[in-house]
């Protein structure tokens, strides 16, 4: 039986059968054991008993008394107490059985005294004559008597619930630990760690959730060769550009001293383009190097707030050449580990990036402070006021090569490659990136960082 579907299904239906079994084989037993109780300390004793409690009530708290006491009985004890009159009628007006009926009819013509009295001598009297007979009434004890009074019916439920409990938690804990298993590992993959298995974890389990396992196991297994193989292409391609473009720069500069000047701005346009080919590996080699699943090589103290004034002072010197600014609205001293050159260029991509799309005579706003209700983590924030992001874009913005719109096309000076490099360094601090358009207007950017980031 490998199904989980038969396992539910056989576990929950074994639950209930045992259950109910449980409780009526437990309802029985107690049943029986009444009964050889009474036989075992013999009815006669029992019942006298039964009398002699019965007479001293009715002589401290006569017939009120006795009826009080015949309640408690019928409430808590699982054989009820007839007390009969003369007449044959219960003192509680509570039917009488028909053979305890019978038997008084037979006996109606014997005197209740002298040598031919009946066999049963469970006689109560009252102060002002009246006499009544003790009849323990056993045809009353059924299995809905035993139901009916917690009491007697407590300890089989309990001892029941116990029992079918168990097999569902057990139930539960098997069906859930593989699905436990699972969720972790999903996280692990959507935090770029592809190299987590789950079936080996599972022993030789053979059901839907195993299967599951093993297809998680594939998926992640293709992704991680298809990711590996993008990565190593982009890598060798960008490795590869490298040295025709150098041997392409040193051809442009004998090219120019041959020329004498003749064709000085075909030259520019050509060293231009170069250059910007040449930012463009750059940045590639930085994106694969990222991509490679290495951690941060050395951690250090790093001042995230003087780091944050030396990227807002080097932005605003830039900045001010467009008719821009940027400014610092709040920073709160922290420190945390990491390596400060990863996080300087990841704040530089963000903040230059902010200044391209901000608009003229306008400022890109930065701040440091704690998260709030998160004391652990601090939140920089970079603000700008150019015209937004559209939301179906904001999901895919920090991938590679990919820009929205005509503000932030390639006529911008961008490649799509900044934000994309940003977010990767902020991830090897165990950091995370967001970005959303401002109520007000303007576009923000916000970098979560823990103050003791964990290694990837």
């Amino acid at each position: 039986m490998h199904r989980l579907f038969w396992k539910i299904f056989l576990s929950f239906w074994v639950a209930l059968v045992l259950f109910a079994a449980a409780t009526m084989f437990s309802a029985s037993q107690y049943l029986e054991h009444t009964r050889q109780q009474e036989e075992a300390a013999g009815p006669r004793e029992r019942l006298q008993q039964r009398v002699v409690e019965a007479q001293h009530i009715a002589d401290r708290a006569g017939i009120e008394g006795l009826k009080a006491w015949l309640r408690d009985i019928d409430r808590r004890e699982l054989v009820p107490v007839l007390l009969l009159d003369r007449d044959g009628q219960d003192l509680l007006g509570r039917a009488v059985p028909t053979p305890v009926t019978e038997r008084l009819a037979r006996e109606a013509t014997r005197p209740w005294h002298g040598p031919f009295r009946p066999r049963m001598r469970a006689l109560i009297h009252l102060a002002d004559g009246q006499e009544f007979r003790l009849v323990p009434d056993y045809q009353a004890v059924t299995l809905g008597r035993v139901i009916a009074r917690p009491r007697v019916i407590a300890l089989p439920l309990i001892l029941a619930a116990l029992a079918s409990g168990l097999v569902c938690f057990l139930l539960a804990r098997y069906l859930t630990a593989p699905l436990d298993r699972l969720r972790r590992a999903t996280e692990r993959y959507a935090t770029g760690d592809l190299g987590t298995r789950v079936a080996p974890t599972l022993g030789t389990r053979r059901d839907e959730v195993a299967e599951l396992a093993r297809a998680f196991d594939h998926m992640a297994q293709r992704l991680q060769e298809l990711m590996g193989s993008q990565r190593q292409l982009l890598s060798d391609v960008s490795h590869e550009l490298r040295s025709p473009l150098a041997r392409l720069q040193v051809a442009l500069g004998l090219a120019r001293q041959r020329t004498d000047g003749r064709a000085a701005a075909e030259f520019d346009r050509i060293e231009r383009e170069t250059e910007r080919l040449n930012e463009l590996i750059g940045q590639l080699l930085s994106l694969a190097r990222l991509e490679s699943g290495v951690t941060v090589a050395a951690r250090e103290p790093v001042d995230l707030a003087e780091l944050l004034t030396n990227v807002a002072g080097d932005a605003d010197f830039e900045a001010r050449a467009t008719h821009r600014r940027v400014e610092i609205a709040d920073v709160a001293p922290v420190t945390i580990q990491g390596d400060a050159r990863l996080l300087q260029s990841a704040l530089e991509n963000i903040v230059r990036n902010a200044v391209r799309y901000t608009a003229e005579e306008t400022a890109v706003t930065l701040s440091l402070e704690p998260e709030s209700g998160k004391p652990d983590t601090w939140r920089i924030t970079i603000h700008d006021h150019g015209p937004g992001v559209p939301e179906a874009m904001l999901p895919r913005l920090f991938e590679p090569f990919v820009r929205v719109g005509d503000a932030r096309d390639r006529a911008s000076g961008g490649y799509g490659l900044g934000l994309a490099i940003a977010q990767r360094a902020v991830r090897l601090h165990g950091g995370e990136v967001s970005a959303h358009n401002e109520p007000a207007g303007g576009f923000s950017i916000v970098i979560r960082l823990p103050a003791t980031p964990g290694t990837r």
